[in-house]
């Protein structure tokens, strides 16, 4: 689906124009058409292909989708995808965004996401001196407005984690339920760094040094990309280790818990074992056993049972046992 198609000239917008004049308007000097479309179908991708002269590779990657996030290099071309990552209840989900960014154009084909990049559009029409930059600024405006939007969801991953954190000490019945949500917010933090390392490599090739022509001009603004993506790595090590943690003591304490409850059961059987010893011996009802013709044998037979019991728990209770 077009959402937009528009035309602009020294860093100011012309007009929006059909698709069928995009190659019209690449013939003007400091023009440059910005195209973005969203779930296109095989004939509008085709459309693009043939208006903007794109690479049949680069084109085969933007149609099939699920990609990593990767910067490659068609001639004058510079195609680059990134990964959208978005939450959905509590699910992460992630989407796509391609860019093809050439000397006078810039087409982004976006999939499986929700949030659009109008707001970059506006942000970048407000500023025709950066504008005039031509599609290098667009390619850093749409890289960067994507790299922005992984702050809110690590954010989330990072509250998440200290949420579960403070339960990890609480009772044994929530152990279980503390180790699945720590699995799903582990997958969560794999899916983020799937988009943000392949990321870091790819932006790193359009700063300093051999960058393409295209980018030239923009070569700091990437670098600040760059480093908004170190940061987004750091902390999302910081929550791939405190969740590898986490999850060794959740373990720990569920097999502690374990421990004490083996403990218990092994205090109260050796507490009922003496009940069985005694009533075995004084339940064997030989004819010679004195005990049996004394008149205070039975009370002092249940006494002595109880006595020797109620040392035991006391016993165990002192170690901590029960």
């Amino acid at each position: 689906m077009l959402i937009n198609c528009v035309a602009y000239q020294e860093g100011k917008k012309l007009s929006d124009i059909p698709v069928e004049d995009i190659s019209e308007y690449l013939k003007l000097p400091d023009t440059f058409v910005w195209v973005a479309l969203r779930d296109p179908d095989q004939a509008e991708i085709a459309t693009m292909q043939e208006e903007f002269a794109l690479h049949e590779l680069a084109v085969e990657d933007a149609v099939r989708g699920h990609q990593r996030p990767k910067m490659e290099e068609y001639g004058d071309c510079v195609f680059v995808t990134l990964q959208i990552l978005e939450f959905a209840g509590d699910e992460l989900n992630s989407g796509e965004l391609a860019v093809f960014a050439g000397p006078n154009y810039v087409l982004s084909v976006r999939r499986d996401a929700n949030q659009g990049f109008l707001g970059v559009r506006a942000r970048a029409e407000r500023e025709p001196h950066q504008l005039k930059k031509g599609s290098g600024f667009v390619l850093y405006a749409l890289a960067d407005a994507v790299v922005d939007r992984y702050f809110p969801v690590v954010d989330r991953l990072e509250a998440e984690l200290e949420s579960i954190e403070d339960h990890i000490f609480g009772k044994v019945g929530e152990q279980r339920a503390n180790i699945e949500r720590l699995y799903a917010l582990k997958r969560k933090s794999q899916t983020m760094r799937h988009a943000v390392i392949p990321l870091l490599d790819a932006v790193g090739r359009l700063y300093g040094g051999r960058v393409p022509p295209v980018v030239s001009e923009t070569q700091d603004y990437f670098r600040d990309v760059h480093d908004h993506l170190l940061r987004i790595a750091g902390r999302l090590d910081a929550v791939r280790d405190t969740i590898n943690t986490a999850i060794q003591v959740s373990l720990s304490m569920v097999a502690i818990e374990e421990n004490d409850i083996s403990k218990k059961l092994a205090s109260y059987a050796a507490i009922f074992a003496v009940f069985t010893a005694f009533a075995g011996v004084w339940g064997m009802n030989f004819e010679f056993m004195p005990e049996l013709k004394w008149r205070y044998g039975y009370p002092v037979a249940l006494a002595t049972m109880a006595s020797v019991c109620g040392y035991m728990y006391w016993r165990f209770k002192k170690a901590g046992w029960i």
